[in-house]
């Protein structure tokens, strides 16, 4: 329970009124460490809780010995998760004096200064323009005594990592390291070990994705992309984010769902930030129950109702597999990653299942699919127990095998989603 931790009468009164009720694993092994003051790096992909398994601890030790700020610095990658952060931490620390400012580019710079001026004890913050305050002058890091890094991995896929040892140039070198990351490139590796001593390292199901999702491919010619498409989502659903490898097939994208009667908004690189916002509260809002992203947008997106992920085009990597299908499934509910895929994509198919461990089940739809897309993809197609018909009754639906119904279930599918919620008796915990 939360009251094992120490952490002051005011900060479990924020956990109470937001509705957390017991420790997730990833804060259940990292709270204590990081009150004991030992430097953590935790393994573990976006929705398992870290925020609050670095949020917690960091306002704790904040509280028990005020001093001048700011003395925690939380470094992300982009601003949705920035924001995401700060919002969270808020959250948590309402019946508190604590005081956080959050600092991200596509912005002005002046209300950032303004917040800056009043020495917060908590800054959030994007690399870039941290720098540009660190160069500017208009921030001060001499005081910081816990940094958090998270989604490190994310960091270095992005272009951040020099910016990063920048950064670090800046900071006390008596301080407190948390690590966060999904995967271990060589990279961040090298990063770790150069500031993290001794660290308590957390793990979390090597970074695979939650047992509660099912997976499905469905292989279809690109020009069928956007017929297959509107057939799945012509099928009932609660919300659903899309995922296309570039933002103006987002835009466009989603520009014509909404002209086809669907209710759906585009997140990507080349909006505002004002516009951004605007679409992710739409978003979380259930104003829009369609979401079209690109990878790097859709960083920091933390809606717990998200039923389904279309990955519209495949991932680049097995690990943005990972992060992309990690926007369901949450919380203990169940969801859907539907993936499709094209003749070009059997490589990345067979990454993608050796990460997972088991095959993917493979659904095809009258009249949409082709029956050489992905040929090669298995040796033994035919033989594959989930190669069969898709039965139009659902999304992701297959017809009864020999006639019997129930169909196939578990070397295809990996977990127990079939789109119901599964949500622990009302209570929320903390993510």
């Amino acid at each position: 329970m939360f009251e094992d931790f120490n952490l002051g009468a005011s900060l479990l009164r924020g956990i109470e009124a937001a509705g957390f009720t017991e420790p997730r694993p990833i804060q259940a092994q990292a709270i204590q460490a990081v009150m004991d003051g030992r430097d953590v790096m935790g393994l573990a992909q976006t929705g398992t809780g870290k925020t609050a398994a670095f949020g917690l601890p960091m306002m704790a030790k904040i509280l028990d010995a005020r001093k001048p700020g700011p003395r925690g610095l939380i470094v992300a990658p982009t601003r949705e998760l920035a924001a995401q952060i700060d919002a969270e931490i808020r959250l948590l620390g309402k019946f508190t004096a604590i005081k956080t400012a959050v600092i991200y580019g596509g912005v002005g710079m002046g209300p950032q200064v303004q917040a800056l001026r009043r020495n917060p004890d908590i800054i959030v913050a994007c690399p870039g323009r941290l720098l540009d305050h660190l160069n500017q002058r208009t921030v001060r890091l001499d005081q910081i005594e816990m940094l958090v890094l998270d989604e490190a991995d994310h960091m270095f896929d992005m272009g951040f990592l020099p910016d990063i040892r920048r950064i670090l140039a800046a900071l006390p070198a008596k301080r407190q390291n948390l690590l966060f990351s999904a995967t271990m490139p060589s990279e961040i590796r090298g990063l770790a070990n150069s500031i993290l001593h001794e660290p308590l390292v957390v793990e979390l199901t090597s970074s695979k994705p939650a047992e509660t999702i099912a997976h499905e491919l469905y292989p279809v010619p690109e020009a069928k992309k956007i017929d297959l498409l509107m057939h799945v989502l012509s099928q009932p659903f609660e919300s659903a984010i899309i995922f296309t490898r570039t933002k103006h097939r987002a835009k466009r994208l989603a520009e014509k769902l909404s002209k086809t009667g669907h209710s759906a908004v585009a997140l990507q690189g080349n909006m505002s930030q004002a516009q951004r916002e605007k679409a992710m509260g739409g978003f979380r809002k259930n104003k829009f129950n369609v979401l079209v992203a690109t990878d790097i947008a859709a960083r920091g997106i933390d809606v717990a109702q998200v039923s389904h992920v279309i990955n519209f085009d495949i991932p680049n990597t097995p690990e943005a597999y990972t992060h992309r299908i990690g926007r369901t499934g949450r919380a203990e509910r169940s969801g859907q990653a539907f993936t499709f895929v094209t003749g070009e994509d059997r490589s990345m198919v067979r990454a993608i299942e050796r990460k997972l461990g088991k095959p993917i089940a493979r659904a095809s739809v009258s009249g949409i699919t082709d029956e050489d897309v992905m040929r090669g993809g298995h040796d033994q197609d035919a033989q594959h127990p989930s190669n069969r018909p898709f039965d139009g009754r659902r999304p992701g639906g297959y017809a009864p095998r020999n006639g019997r119904p129930g169909g196939y279930r578990s070397g295809g599918r990996s977990g127990q989603g079939q789109g119901q919620r599964q949500q622990r008796s009302g209570s929320r915990v903390a993510g």
